[in-house]
């Protein structure tokens, strides 16, 4: 099997936009951007865009707000199948891209590592005790948080679960099998590091030749 680093954050192709929009916001002949705008508040479509509008406005870890809404619709189309609400999703991405930038790692690959790990389950618990989105073990609340913080919630999961992929990737010098297998508990294994990259190519990955 082919292993590749992940690769930083690129925009999309104006073409794949278009047909993002194209699949999101389907319009009927002669309608013009005023007659959207105007279009009842109860139109699927506008709801997203709203929902959409409000996520570019509070995001902060993007380049642009071009940026921001090519890779919210981009990874929305491509989550909805596992979380079909349109505001918790975006909502969702917003905070994964926010974290994972923060921490300087792929926000691809973390969708990745939740898809692995949770199957993007907010309430998640295993057998072992490990919690939410990203399966953090409540040992970690010690180390690099607080003993009130509540691993349940969206945000402070999503943040320790990329801070622990970063120390472990940092003790790793780059090595993401390495980091990868770390984070499951799993060192000197790559059944799960694999998994995590086939699951980034297969589902997550952005390729910058479309």
């Amino acid at each position: 099997m082919l292993i590749r680093r992940p690769a930083p954050l690129r925009g999309l192709s104006t073409a794949r936009t278009l047909l993002l929009f194209a699949a999101l916001f389907p319009l009927s002949a002669g309608a013009s951007t005023r007659s959207i705008e105007s279009a009842p508040p109860q139109s699927t479509e506008m709801h997203f865009h709203q929902l959409l509008t409000d996520a570019i406005q509070e995001a902060t870890s993007f380049d642009n707000p071009f940026d921001a809404q090519v890779w919210l619709v981009d990874m929305s189309h491509r989550l909805r199948r596992y979380m079909p609400n349109d505001q918790e999703r975006l909502v969702f991405l917003r905070l994964v891209h926010q974290e994972a930038s923060r921490v300087g790692i792929s926000p691809e690959l973390v969708l990745a590592v939740i898809h692995v790990e949770s199957g993007f389950q907010r309430f998640a618990i295993s057998s072992v005790g490990a919690l939410g989105y990203m399966q953090v073990m409540p040992f970690w609340k010690h180390k690099i948080g607080s003993s009130s913080d509540n691993l349940m919630h969206t945000h402070t999961n999503l943040r320790y679960g990329c801070s622990i992929l970063k120390i472990y990737l940092d003790r790793e010098r780059g090595d993401w099998i390495r980091a990868l297998a770390r984070y499951n508990g799993s060192l000197g294994r790559t059944k799960y590091p694999e998994k995590v990259l086939r699951y980034w190519e297969k589902y997550w990955f952005i390729n910058d030749s479309e």
